[in-house]
Protein backbone atom coordinates (compact mmCIF):
# COMPACT_ATOMS: atom_id res chain seq x y z
CA UNK A 1 0.00 0.00 0.00
CA UNK A 2 1.39 3.37 -1.01
CA UNK A 3 1.21 6.70 0.74
CA UNK A 4 -1.27 9.53 0.28
CA UNK A 5 0.42 12.41 -1.51
CA UNK A 6 -0.86 15.89 -2.36
CA UNK A 7 0.58 17.48 -5.50
CA UNK A 8 0.24 21.26 -5.84
CA UNK A 9 1.14 22.69 -9.25
CA UNK A 10 -0.74 25.04 -11.57
CA UNK A 11 0.82 23.48 -14.71
CA UNK A 12 -1.48 20.61 -15.81
CA UNK A 13 1.37 18.85 -17.65
CA UNK A 14 3.60 18.83 -14.57
CA UNK A 15 0.72 17.75 -12.32
CA UNK A 16 -0.17 14.90 -14.66
CA UNK A 17 3.45 13.76 -14.94
CA UNK A 18 3.95 13.79 -11.17
CA UNK A 19 0.59 12.09 -10.54
CA UNK A 20 1.29 9.37 -13.12
CA UNK A 21 4.81 8.78 -11.75
CA UNK A 22 3.62 8.52 -8.14
CA UNK A 23 0.57 6.38 -8.91
CA UNK A 24 2.84 4.00 -10.86
CA UNK A 25 4.77 3.59 -7.59
CA UNK A 26 1.53 2.65 -5.80
CA UNK A 27 0.79 5.96 -4.09
CA UNK A 28 -2.63 7.61 -3.87
CA UNK A 29 -2.44 11.11 -5.32
CA UNK A 30 -4.65 14.16 -5.13
CA UNK A 31 -3.88 17.32 -7.14
CA UNK A 32 -4.46 21.01 -6.31
CA UNK A 33 -3.87 23.61 -9.02
CA UNK A 34 -3.77 26.72 -6.83
CA UNK A 35 -2.48 27.79 -3.44
CA UNK A 36 -5.84 28.79 -1.99
CA UNK A 37 -7.11 25.21 -1.63
CA UNK A 38 -3.96 23.67 -0.17
CA UNK A 39 -4.41 24.12 3.58
CA UNK A 40 -8.03 22.92 3.54
CA UNK A 41 -7.06 19.96 1.36
CA UNK A 42 -4.15 19.08 3.67
CA UNK A 43 -6.50 18.99 6.65
CA UNK A 44 -9.23 16.95 4.92
CA UNK A 45 -7.07 14.58 2.81
CA UNK A 46 -4.28 14.14 5.41
CA UNK A 47 -1.45 13.19 3.02
CA UNK A 48 1.86 11.77 4.21
CA UNK A 49 3.77 14.01 1.77
CA UNK A 50 3.33 17.29 -0.10
CA UNK A 51 4.81 17.96 -3.55
CA UNK A 52 4.76 21.76 -3.84
CA UNK A 53 5.35 24.18 -6.71
CA UNK A 54 6.66 27.65 -5.82
CA UNK A 55 4.82 29.88 -8.31
CA UNK A 56 1.09 29.36 -7.72
CA UNK A 57 -2.05 31.44 -8.15
CA UNK A 58 -3.62 32.55 -4.89
CA UNK A 59 -0.69 31.98 -2.53
CA UNK A 60 2.88 31.04 -3.41
CA UNK A 61 4.65 27.88 -2.29
CA UNK A 62 7.00 29.72 0.06
CA UNK A 63 4.08 31.29 1.97
CA UNK A 64 2.37 27.89 2.12
CA UNK A 65 5.54 26.24 3.49
CA UNK A 66 5.71 28.99 6.14
CA UNK A 67 2.07 28.40 7.16
CA UNK A 68 2.60 24.62 7.25
CA UNK A 69 5.70 25.06 9.45
CA UNK A 70 3.57 27.02 11.96
CA UNK A 71 0.71 24.49 12.04
CA UNK A 72 0.97 21.91 14.82
CA UNK A 73 -0.89 19.23 12.84
CA UNK A 74 1.05 19.75 9.58
CA UNK A 75 4.58 20.81 10.53
CA UNK A 76 6.10 17.32 10.48
CA UNK A 77 4.80 16.46 6.99
CA UNK A 78 7.68 16.26 4.51
CA UNK A 79 7.62 18.56 1.48
CA UNK A 80 9.27 18.08 -1.91
CA UNK A 81 9.52 21.45 -3.67
CA UNK A 82 9.38 21.72 -7.48
CA UNK A 83 10.40 25.00 -9.06
CA UNK A 84 11.64 26.52 -12.28
CA UNK A 85 13.26 29.16 -10.07
CA UNK A 86 16.57 27.66 -8.93
CA UNK A 87 17.41 30.81 -6.87
CA UNK A 88 14.39 30.11 -4.63
CA UNK A 89 16.14 26.95 -3.33
CA UNK A 90 17.92 28.98 -0.64
CA UNK A 91 14.62 30.40 0.66
CA UNK A 92 13.31 26.91 1.41
CA UNK A 93 16.37 25.78 3.36
CA UNK A 94 14.97 27.36 6.53
CA UNK A 95 12.11 24.84 6.61
CA UNK A 96 13.08 21.55 8.26
CA UNK A 97 10.20 19.72 6.58
CA UNK A 98 11.48 20.50 3.06
CA UNK A 99 13.12 17.18 2.24
CA UNK A 100 14.11 17.98 -1.34
CA UNK A 101 14.15 20.74 -3.93
CA UNK A 102 13.92 19.77 -7.62
CA UNK A 103 14.40 22.27 -10.43
CA UNK A 104 12.02 22.09 -13.40
CA UNK A 105 12.38 20.47 -15.79
CA UNK A 106 13.19 17.46 -13.62
CA UNK A 107 13.89 13.82 -14.28
CA UNK A 108 11.18 11.41 -13.02
CA UNK A 109 13.94 9.19 -11.57
CA UNK A 110 15.07 12.15 -9.46
CA UNK A 111 11.47 12.76 -8.40
CA UNK A 112 11.03 9.10 -7.45
CA UNK A 113 14.23 9.19 -5.40
CA UNK A 114 13.22 12.44 -3.67
CA UNK A 115 9.80 10.99 -2.77
CA UNK A 116 11.30 7.77 -1.40
CA UNK A 117 13.86 9.69 0.69
CA UNK A 118 11.25 12.13 2.02
CA UNK A 119 8.89 9.33 3.05
CA UNK A 120 11.75 7.36 4.66
CA UNK A 121 12.58 10.37 6.89
CA UNK A 122 8.99 10.75 8.10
Amino acid sequence: MGNKILVVDDDPEISSLVQYTLEALGHTVRVCDNGREVLDTLRSYKPELLVLDVMLPGIDGYSLAAQIAEDETLKTMPIVVLSALEPSRAMFQRFSQVASFLTKPFNTDDLTEAIKNALAKK
